[in-house]
């Protein structure tokens, strides 16, 4: 996909959160973009452990 899918190779979607409103989206997004690679491994671990591609459980192909 175009973007920054594109941009940065994207090919599996391993960890997301759902928010009551785009406000609170976009919060957690800045919160999360300041944290290091390491606790954002830990977020993705913690959810999704074996590192699935998550959009398969949306109804989506996987890309890889």
């Amino acid at each position: 996909m175009e973007g920054f899918t594109k941009q940065f190779g994207v090919e599996m979607l391993v960890w997301f959160e759902q928010h009551a409103t785009m406000e609170q989206a976009i919060q957690r997004e800045k919160r999360i973009k300041k944290w290091n690679r390491e606790w954002k491994l830990r977020l993705i671990e913690e959810a999704n452990p074996e590192w699935r591609d998550l959009a398969c459980d949306l109804g989506f192909e996987s890309l890889d």
